[in-house]
């Protein structure tokens, strides 16, 4: 799901950038290197849960992850400037493509956090 995720997340960002001028609404703020460097900052998240998990620190791991792929609803934020029909076909399976793995990846995280922690262990003595 790290993959998928990434791999959504990187093409919605880089559609954003290169296409900015054509996101209806978009904050005069937001130009294509700041999108590049939200990216990464985003992407970060990723990262460090990937290496704290490989650390040893699952449930550290596990939050960053959820973090990380919680960071795809983000891409809904393109909703609030201006409605699904005013947006091109690609970017509306940019945005959807990225939600709905970063979904996946935060519910992911979250079945390996309940897995690696205590809580579940004492939930299945009582």
């Amino acid at each position: 799901m790290l993959a998928v995720y990434f791999i959504a997340s990187l093409t919605h960002f880089a559609h954003n950038a290169e296409y900015i001028a054509y996101y209806p609404n978009m904050p005069a703020f937001i130009t294509r290197e700041t999108v590049y460097w939200a990216w990464l900052a985003v992407s970060s998240l990723g990262v460090a849960g990937l290496i704290v998990s490989r650390m040893g620190l699952h449930a550290l791991g596990a939050l960053l992850l959820m973090a990380y792929g919680a960071c795809g609803l983000d891409g809904l934020l393109h909703y609030t400037l201006a409605l699904c029909s005013e947006h091109t076909l690609a970017t509306n399976l940019t945005i959807w493509f990225e939600v709905l793995a970063g979904v996946a990846l935060a519910l992911a995280s979250l079945a390996m956090l309940a897995r690696k922690s205590n809580i579940t262990r004492h939930w299945q003595r009582v």
